[in-house]
């Protein structure tokens, strides 16, 4: 569904990962300009995936996005404050997700 959303950015390609660990492997693989991850994955919670990217200085400016079904203040907070660029909450707008996607790669 995500990458169904931002299909219409041009010059991207789309990996998912499985779980947090995954996720981390792809990214040191190859070329990443843009994180969208959940708070909710197996082997490592997205908050410790957004601290490892922002502990790293290749990818420090990278945005990431979090996109959740936890909408609690706590957890927006949590995870602006470990680097976030975007947060947003499932259901979503996928037209919502482009346009700010847009925005933070430009």
């Amino acid at each position: 569904m995500i990458a169904k959303s931002l299909a219409n950015i041009h010059r991207t390609t789309f990996e998912e990962a499985e779980n947090g660990l995954e996720a981390i492997e792809r990214l040191v693989l190859g070329p990443v300009s843009l994180m969208v991850l959940d708070l909710n994955m197996p082997e490592m919670h997205g908050i410790e995936v957004l601290k490892f990217v922002r502990s790293r200085p290749a990818y420090k400016s990278m945005p990431v996005v979090v996109l959740t079904t936890r909408g609690d203040e706590v957890s927006q907070a949590d995870a602006l404050s470990a680097g976030a660029s975007l947060y947003l909450t499932k259901p979503f707008s996928p037209q919502e997700l482009e346009t700010k996607v847009r925005q933070l790669l430009t």
